[in-house]
């Protein structure tokens, strides 16, 4: 290009159209002078074809700036910041000056939406990962969000409705759309208690409910069982305190009726009955403290020794320590490994008293059971394994399946009632739960659930 700036070619633009138009006016003229000859003609037509091509090259070539600033604001509506603004830097300085300008907003939105996209997948990913579910949704109960621990904590593969929670969740579906209660407690199905606590904020003119569920269920069982420890405690110290005494007392007679109180021909036996009396107050004082001192385990566990356990091979090998006593029993027991080299964190003399527990609890159930059988399964699912032990023995009657697991409560005639309290404790001291599914003349399947020891480094 010959000109380089544009005021010069604007005005080398506009000086063309003049002497052009000077032309076809001459031209015109001569016209207009009855001068026919057809050189005027055209004349006149190549002189207004160039005029009319050179009005619309002076029209673009002015327009050049609106058509940047259309193409900038274009950008940014549409988000797009890849452009770049210089293929009229050589108009002059006053063109570099805009484009470095244009290049400057454009690069900082574009760092903008850099840090607001790694900020969006940074809460997103948080949003994922923290194990209180998260939910919001709008007016209309349209879901807008969700997250994994709300789906699993509600059973639900994904949600886009919160109609869709009236099939197992009515009660909760139905104070989720009403919103007159921010703060309350939801209980479900199988013992799940949720703590429910609804925000209402305004996004976009609209109204959005953010709603967060965590699951209190394994806080109300640890809080339980620190509960019965601690009355259990307290019992054993004031039976204590009272049969040592009374069994000092006791000793003292004995002592007495044995050496000071001389048996007569008069007496009938009474120093024999005496003697009798003493001794059997003493056996059942005794046994009375042992038994007491037998729960002694309850409110004393020790803390888990934490090491890294294969859960197949500790399955493999209580399979092998009880498989003597279930061909004894008539009793089919069959592994079924599903978790693969899945480890967990555990102390595991501690779980293997628990799945040693619950495998003989089995076994009593089957005493008279025909085809008795029991069948241990472990599998996994996001990040934890499962074990199942199930038998198909009577099964639990449903008034005694929620209390199963409360300390001194037992089914059996000569059971202490302290066994699944005592397996329930353990697991929750390594961070995971049991729980029990069951129904009477269909067996019964307990399950321990733990966590996955991840790789480090991993997330």
């Amino acid at each position: 290009m010959i000109f380089k700036r544009f005021s010069l070619g604007l005005l080398w633009r506009i000086v063309l159209i003049i002497f052009l138009s000077a032309g076809l006016a001459y031209c015109l003229t001569q016209l207009f002078q009855a001068k026919t000859e057809v050189i005027y003609w055209l004349s006149c037509a190549l002189l207004f074809g160039v005029i009319v091509y050179r009005g619309f090259d002076l029209y673009y070539y002015s327009n050049a700036t609106n058509r940047k600033l259309a193409r900038f604001f274009d950008s940014i509506q549409y988000d797009d910041f890849s452009i770049k603004f210089s293929s009229d830097n050589t108009f002059g300085k006053s063109f570099q000056g805009l484009n470095k300008q244009f290049n400057k907003v454009l690069e900082a939105f574009r760092k903008i939406r850099a840090e607001n996209e790694a900020s969006l997948h940074l809460v997103n990913t948080i949003i994922q990962n923290v194990q209180t579910g998260l939910m919001l949704y709008d007016q209309y109960g349209r879901i807008e969000l969700s997250n994994g621990a709300a789906c699993k904590l509600l059973g639900f593969y994904r949600l886009k409705n919160i109609a869709e929670l009236k099939a197992n969740h009515a009660e909760l579906a139905e104070k989720l759309h009403d919103t007159t209660d921010k703060h309350f407690l939801y209980q479900g199905a199988n013992g799940l208690q949720v703590s429910v606590n609804i925000v209402s904020i305004r996004l976009g003119g609209q109204i959005k409910n953010l709603v967060s569920l965590q699951n209190i269920q394994p806080e109300m069982q640890q809080k339980e069982v620190e509960a019965w420890q601690n009355l259990t405690r307290v019992l054993r110290h004031e039976i204590m305190n009272s049969l040592t005494p009374i069994l000092s007392l006791i000793g003292t007679m004995k002592h007495i009726v044995d050496t000071e109180l001389p048996a007569t021909a008069n007496d009938n036996g009474a120093k024999g009955d005496l003697q009798e009396a003493l001794q059997t107050l003493e056996s059942r004082g005794i046994g009375m403290i042992n038994f007491v001192d037998g729960y002694r385990s309850f409110t004393s566990i020790p803390s888990p020794s934490f090491a890294e356990v294969q859960v197949a091979p500790l399955i493999l090998q209580i399979m092998n320590l009880l498989q003597p006593e279930m061909v004894a029993a008539h009793i089919s027991f069959s592994v079924e490994s599903k978790a693969g080299d899945q480890l967990v964190q555990a102390d595991p003399e501690q779980l293997s008293m628990v799945l040693i527990n619950l495998i003989k609890n089995a076994k009593e159930a089957l005493e008279h059971t025909k085809d008795a059988l029991i069948h241990i399964t472990t599998y996994t699912q996001n990040q934890w394994v499962f074990i199942d032990v199930t038998d198909n023995g009577p099964g639990i009657e449903p008034e005694a399946l929620e209390d199963i697991f409360i300390p001194f409560f037992t089914t059996k005639e000569n059971g202490s009632g302290i066994g699944l309290s005592l397996s329930r404790q353990i697991i929750q001291q390594h961070g995971g739960t049991i729980k029990v599914v069951s129904q009477a003349g269909k067996g019964s399947r307990f399950t321990v659930q733990l966590k996955i020891k991840m790789p480090a480094g991993s997330t």
